[in-house]
């Protein structure tokens, strides 16, 4: 069972349990409902409220400077020709260069030292009061908005502006850190992969194309004897926890990976499976803890790195905020749950991730804030009609819809 469909069936399982808690916490006088931002290209809009509807600062709270600086990872100087990009809802809203130390400074709401290239959108609610005049952009528009930065020959890292602590008409937003696209010499994370003898890794590539032709016994065989020939072959555990799992050898599975994480914890693939394993089984204590390591070493998340961090095999980052997200939602911290789950939301972007809107629909609605919740399921059902749970999501929205219209109902005449 692949891990996609896995997060399918347990949302599907946590569906019903959710709606009572969603209805027992209805507050008996709700505060005035967040004013709702106009929609975000490229997400729909459920009712009065747009999908940005949530617990975001007031929209008349504006913001005139996003400024930072575009760091290398190898502390290298900074290519002269950085570009530096808002993206909101996987849209390019706004460029500028980085200056030739890094430094860059982004001004909103005018078009002024910024410019938009020939796929870029303006934003729909810059707030000019004439040519050149600025009073910046709402706070909430930048809510579904990234930074990045763009040089030929380097990989950026990205800062979700959803994360911005600071407040004021002028923001710091840190450090973008890029990543040479190139190999630099002496320059490795990790050394044990290729200090295996040559039976150990002549094995392991047996392995590998026995699991690629579906081979599972073959795989199975050709990889333990590379971890019998080298014991620490951190690769062949992984490998071989995989096709336990494949073969429903589940705690065997489990050692396996467990094996692996002993042997290198920089190594994150064998921590995202024993997460995925946790996130099946329940046991949130467990997967906040493997997803905190695996976001604790994400290389692009990391300011105070001294080398090009090569060899790292790569971890599907949304899927491993969307299992943060989940542990953190299940042990009621619904705000760092809201965190994770934003993020993984900007990274799967445009892979589409609808199970994030699910859990982000569920954080809402836990938070009593019914018509953000509203708009984030009618976005999954919309990227996803036929998944196994899009009946119970149906039916659990149309109760979040009957809330919504209660507590509408209740304020009108405390608005008048």
């Amino acid at each position: 069972m692949s891990r996609r469909f896995r997060i399918f069936v347990v949302l599907a399982f946590a569906i019903p349990l959710l709606i009572p808690v969603t209805v027992a916490q209805k507050p008996p006088a709700p505060p005035p409902p967040t004013p709702a931002p106009p929609s975000t290209p490229g997400h729909p809009v459920a009712g009065p409220s747009g999908p940005n509807s949530g617990p975001i600062q007031p929209p008349g709270e504006l913001v005139m400077f996003l400024q930072g600086r575009v760091a290398t990872s190898d502390s290298s100087p900074v290519p002269n020709d950085v570009l530096v990009e808002r993206i909101c809802s996987n849209k390019v809203r706004q460029q500028v260069y980085a200056s030739p130390n890094g430094d860059f400074s982004m001004q909103l709401g005018t078009k002024t030292d910024t410019f938009l290239d020939a796929s870029a959108e303006p934003s729909s609610q810059s707030s000019s009061t004439g040519d050149g005049a600025v009073t910046g952009i709402p706070r909430s528009e930048l809510r579904n908005c990234e930074l990045r930065a763009s040089s030929s020959g380097f990989h950026s890292g990205v800062i979700n502006l959803v994360d911005l602590d600071a407040f004021g008409r002028n923001i710091n937003v840190g450090v973008i850190v890029v990543q040479r696209a190139t190999k630099i010499k002496d320059a490795t994370l990790s050394a044990l992969p290729y200090q295996a003898p040559k039976d150990a890794r002549k094995a392991y590539e047996k392995g590998l194309d026995a699991e690629r032709k579906a081979n599972l016994a073959s795989a199975h065989k050709y990889f333990e004897t590379a971890v019998g020939i080298y014991p620490r072959y951190t690769i062949a555990w992984f490998h071989l926890g995989d096709v336990l799992q494949k073969e429903n050898q589940k705690e065997a599975a489990r050692r396996a990976f467990t094996r692996a994480t002993a042997i290198d914890s920089r190594f994150l693939p064998p921590y995202l499976s024993l997460a995925s394993m946790a996130f099946v089984e329940g046991n949130w204590p467990v997967l906040l803890a493997l997803t905190n390591h695996i976001l604790d070493l994400d290389p692009l998340n990391r300011t105070a790195v001294t080398a090009f961090i090569v060899d790292l095999d790569p971890v599907n980052c949304a899927d491993a905020y969307f299992y943060n997200a989940a542990a953190n939602f299940q042990l009621n911290k619904l705000e760092e749950a809201e965190k994770s789950a934003l993020k993984a939301e900007h990274i799967a972007l445009p892979a589409h991730f609808p199970q994030v809107h699910l859990l982000l629909g569920e954080i809402f609605a836990r938070k009593n804030d019914h018509a953000a919740a509203i708009s984030e399921l009618h976005t999954y059902l919309e990227m996803a009609p036929n998944a196994p749970n899009a009946e119970q999501v149906r039916a659990h929205l149309a109760k979040l819809q009957q809330l919504n219209d209660s507590v509408k109902t209740t304020e009108k005449p405390a608005q008048m």
